[in-house]
């Protein structure tokens, strides 16, 4: 019987093999590490959409609140309330 003989790998395909497994091993790693990036750029994207929500509800609130403030009858009911006289003719209205 003949023993087969093992050839030797060679420090080229040493340094291959290596290399090969260094860059398998990186690349999970790098994609692991970049899914977790992404996962918290989307926690940190939504929380700012809802912050930016809740700011344009509290914004229409106001506008609402100062057209409220502004409407005709109001205004005339303060100036009743101060004694003072409301006069047309003293109204420029002012366009841009």
């Amino acid at each position: 019987m003949a023993r087969k003989k093992r050839k030797k790998m060679s420090k080229g395909e040493k340094l291959l093999y290596a290399f090969g497994i260094f860059a398998f091993v990186g690349t999970v790693f790098l994609k692991i590490f970049c899914g977790a990036n992404v996962g918290n750029l989307n926690m940190s994207v939504e929380k700012l959409k809802y912050k930016l929500d809740d700011q344009n509800k509290k914004n229409e609130s106001l506008v609402m609140k100062v057209n409220e403030l502004t409407s005709y009858d109001n205004v005339k009911g303060v100036v009743k309330d101060m004694g003072l006289a409301y006069n047309n003719d003293n109204i420029i209205i002012v366009e841009n």
